[in-house]
């Protein structure tokens, strides 16, 4: 054989060869490998309860911890999905932040650099000032995500205001950062800025939604400016951060409170759909843990899905399948024809009181302003007849259930333990649930 055969058999061999490892690594190809089945989980054979929170924040904006700290904090504590929610952001980019400014930056870049290692950790000095930068949520994404286990869910918190009221929402799954939006009042400032989500939603076709945060933060938002928005669908009925008054007082409705008088007069008056509570941390502090810090464990929502994706997670919530808690788990919360069951998990030693609210078709709907020393109305949600979110039935145990009778707007479950919150959002709080308001 000459020289030049040689040469040209040599090529061939070697082309030949190349096709056949392209055909046998390549994915889909024409003579691809079959995957291992363990790379590929299978869906849920049935749906299963998902524990997320949709409401923290790290140094991408006011929270004190990396990103990467924080998603540990939550996966090592059992959640399946996190949504980090900055301050009208998302974490994208090149972002760079003061490693020494505080003690407590410094605390956290240490922890930072002996957790994930001196070559993830990355550093610069910029004039005299030591920075460590930040990494965006597709970097560190991969190194926490597991299918069926653990997911992270891009999200942003739309931070705005009216008139000095803080009007905040989360945009969950979102694809792109969204701008706050200015309305003529708090109504239309609440209005357009869960249409931006929605407008996203139907230009990307990705499933997302929005909700209403902590309205009594800064008491920002009464429920007469709730009631009468179309696109709200959700809000945050427990929140963790000890600044935002779930509790209400004297003058103010609970967030509770604000949540039934909402949904009856929405309901009984104008024909609008019902709102569905959260329970979310809204964590920014993970260095100093106690009553009064702006911990993470403190409220998170249990959504039904067959499968942990971030449209599983979305549809779920949409659906209404899910309930809001601050530790007590509910194995199952199902609507079989007029009966609304409850099975509670139980732990041994604490007793638990499920409480049936409810408001009645034929309940008033009449509102009375309450008024300040020198008798002016008080721009604060107004008092409505104790009909209005009334207990219709107890129940001590582990499977209640109560029965709709058609005279409901809507009845929903309160379970209230007596067991102590490990960190509660306030002194003396014991693990509580929500489920969602049915119909009949």
């Amino acid at each position: 054989m000459s020289p030049g055969t040689r040469s040209l058999s040599a090529v061939v061999l070697s082309a030949a060869a190349f096709a056949l490892a392209l055909s046998v690594r390549t994915p889909g190809g024409d003579g691809a490998a079959p995957r291992p089945a363990a790379e590929i989980p299978a869906p849920s054979p049935a749906p299963a309860y998902w524990k997320g929170n949709l409401h923290t924040h790290t140094l991408w904006s006011d929270g004190d911890d990396f990103p990467e700290m924080v998603t540990d904090w939550y996966k090592a504590h059992g959640y399946h999905f996190l949504a980090l929610t900055e301050h009208n952001v998302l974490a994208e980019g090149e972002k760079w932040s003061d490693a020494e400014s505080t003690p407590t930056r410094t605390l956290a870049v240490k922890k930072y650099a002996e957790r994930f290692g001196p070559r993830w950790a990355e550093f610069r000095t910029l004039g005299d000032k030591k920075q460590v930068r930040l990494k965006p949520l597709s970097e560190f994404r991969s190194h926490f995500e597991e299918p069926g286990k653990f997911l992270l869910v891009p999200s942003e918190e739309i931070t705005h205001s009216f008139a000095k009221r803080p009007i905040h929402m989360n945009g969950i799954n979102i694809r792109d950062p969204l701008k706050p939006l200015d309305g003529k009042d708090a109504v239309e400032t609440i209005t357009v800025n869960l249409r931006q989500v929605g407008d996203q939603r139907k230009r990307t076709a990705r499933a997302m939604i929005a909700f209403l945060n902590h309205p009594n933060f800064g008491w920002g938002v009464r429920a007469e400016e709730m009631l009468t928005v179309p696109e709200l669908g959700y809000f945050e009925v427990f929140n963790g951060h000890p600044g935002v008054r779930n509790y209400g007082d004297a003058t103010h409705a609970s967030c509770e409170r604000v949540w039934d008088v909402t949904n009856a007069l929405r309901l009984g008056k104008h024909g609008l759909g019902v709102v569905y509570g959260l329970a979310t941390d809204d964590a920014h502090g993970y260095h100093e843990f106690g009553v009064g810090k702006v911990n993470p464990g403190r409220g998170w929502v249990m959504v039904k899905s067959p499968h942990l994706t971030g449209e599983g997670v979305v549809k779920g919530i949409e659906a209404g399948d899910f309930y809001a808690t601050t530790g007590v788990v509910l194995d199952e919360v199902t609507r079989d024809g007029n009966a609304l069951r409850l099975a509670i998990r139980a732990e041994p030693g604490v007793t638990y009181k499920t409480q049936f609210v409810a408001t009645m078709t034929d309940a008033k709907f009449g509102a009375a302003p309450k008024l300040d020393k020198d008798g002016k109305p008080l721009a604060v949600t107004s008092d409505y007849s104790p009909e209005i979110g009334k207990v219709v039935a107890e129940s001590n145990e582990l499977r209640p259930s109560y029965t709709l009778t058609g005279k409901e707007l809507y009845v929903r479950a309160k379970v209230t333990s007596s067991k102590p919150h490990p960190n509660p959002y306030e002194k003396g709080d014991v693990e509580v649930a929500w489920t969602q308001p049915v119909q009949p």
